[in-house]
């Protein structure tokens, strides 16, 4: 049966990102042929429209507003927007909700580390991410879209505890665990009468459909890729909070870890916690088993998991940035930005998950810790490409899964891992049954 969706016409002048264009870039916006950019405007802006959805299959959404359109009208106080065929639910009685009409809003050297980095750090400054002067206060909360009740309602805790201790939140935009540090947030900010707290969203094109923003990010960037997405969190962020979710949260765990491990790093103190309700701990048992038996103690030393208590997770998050100020102030580094941190090339090229790219992926227990990681963190990017990208799951559907190949006692750890979240229904949701897009050999 076809999905039936309310739909309207409308014309909005964006704020804060489309004022002021040249007429380049606006024939750039229009154009939906080879090198232009409106095939990924219109994706990403129907996904911001689309906020608050349970829907978590990129194709459903795209199908179910195939005909949504996006037009331009450049006028003398700038370009206005005119939508067609847009979703109802970003309107109330004929008037966009404003949270959403805030969110509609280069030359580097890509092929070397410094190059990424530097594009990175042009790419949140020009999307307002900087502030002066600035503060060791904005903490990273990774976590799950599609989290059980109970859980989001711990991390909408977790959230009014930072708030309460002046913290301000970054996530992925998204739902369920992005939401609810944010959600709780505000009304610590409120009750603490701080104005102007931050709720930063970092997202990228190939997931922003299947995780849109919430309606409470109030400063939104889009990276080109997930590797440049997850360096900006590590660049901006001062200190992380991981509440549960599935195979992309693991994927994170390992990007930050890896990056940490390497030689370089030994000495950056990033505080990482893990944390969520009872009901959540034997997802943390399971990747704290992963990480000892795949990366060893030093990665496994490089986190705290703390279980059922959101006010001491704040707490040990307050101290231990106190730890980043100090280090920061000592080394004459930036606060906006941690420009020390050595991001390794392995973690900053993108991974276009393929069957050749997949099943060539080396994960042997003889690689140095730090490359492991990336390698393992490359399995779940393409396990989470096929999980939510439509092209990726077009191309499951003609070739069969992707295959995992890797040294035996490896995969017999991998295999175990992600049939857990598979029990534990940490897939997807959109689709009832979860079928695996990927066998392990």
């Amino acid at each position: 049966m076809k999905k039936v969706v309310d739909l309207i016409d409308a014309e909005v002048w964006p704020e804060g990102s489309l004022e002021v264009l040249s007429q380049f870039e606006v024939d750039q916006l229009k154009n939906d042929g080879a090198g232009g950019l409106y095939p990924m405007l219109r994706r990403c802006m129907l996904a911001v429209l689309h906020a608050d959805s349970k829907i978590d299959d990129t194709r459903e959404l795209l199908e179910a507003y195939k005909d949504f359109e996006v037009g331009f009208i450049q006028q003398d106080r700038g370009l206005k927007v005119s939508l067609t065929n847009a979703p109802a639910e970003a309107f109330v009685d004929g008037k966009m909700i404003r949270g959403t009409r805030e969110l509609l809003s280069g030359r580097f050297a890509l092929d070397e580390s410094d190059g990424i980095t530097n594009a990175v750090f042009h790419i949140v400054r020009n999307a307002r991410m900087l502030r002066l002067p600035a503060e060791v206060n904005l903490v990273v909360c990774w976590g799950g879209h599609a989290i059980s009740r109970g859980e989001y309602d711990y991390s909408k805790l977790a959230g009014y505890e930072l708030g309460l201790r002046a913290m301000n939140v970054c996530t992925g935009c998204g739902p369920g665990a992005m939401k609810g540090p944010m959600k709780g947030a505000t009304i610590a900010h409120a009750k603490q009468r701080i104005k102007g707290g931050r709720y930063i969203g970092i997202t990228e094109p190939g997931i922003i459909a299947a995780e849109s923003p919430n309606p409470i990010v109030n400063s939104l960037v889009i990276m080109p890729d997930m590797e440049k997405r997850l360096e900006a969190f590590v660049r901006l962020g001062h200190g992380i909070i991981v509440f549960p979710g599935g195979v992309g949260t693991a994927e994170e765990i390992l990007y930050l870890l890896g990056v940490l491990l390497h030689p370089d790093n030994q000495r950056q103190p990033i505080p990482l916690i893990m944390t969520g309700p009872a009901s959540s701990e034997p997802y943390f048992r399971r990747i704290d088993e992963f990480v000892l038996a795949t990366l060893g103690e030093e990665a496994r030393s490089r986190y705290q998991i703390i279980i059922d208590d959101p006010r001491e997770v704040a707490r040990q998050m307050s101290a231990r940035l106190t730890d980043v100020l100090d280090f920061r102030t000592k080394h004459g580094d930036a606060y906006f930005f941690n420009w020390r941190l050595r991001v390794d090339r392995e973690f900053q090229r993108p991974f276009v998950a393929t069957h050749e790219s997949m099943r060539d992926l080396d994960i042997s227990e003889d690689l140095p810790s730090h490359v492991l990681a990336a390698n393992l963190r490359r399995v779940f990017s393409g396990i989470v490409s096929g999980n939510v990208r439509e092209d990726t799951a077009e191309l499951i559907e003609r070739e069969g899964p992707f295959e995992i190949k890797g040294s035996q006692r490896m995969m017999k750890l991998l295999d175990a891992l992600l049939t857990g979240f598979v029990a534990d229904q940490r897939m997807k949701i959109s689709t009832g049954a979860y079928r695996p897009c990927y066998v392990i050999k």
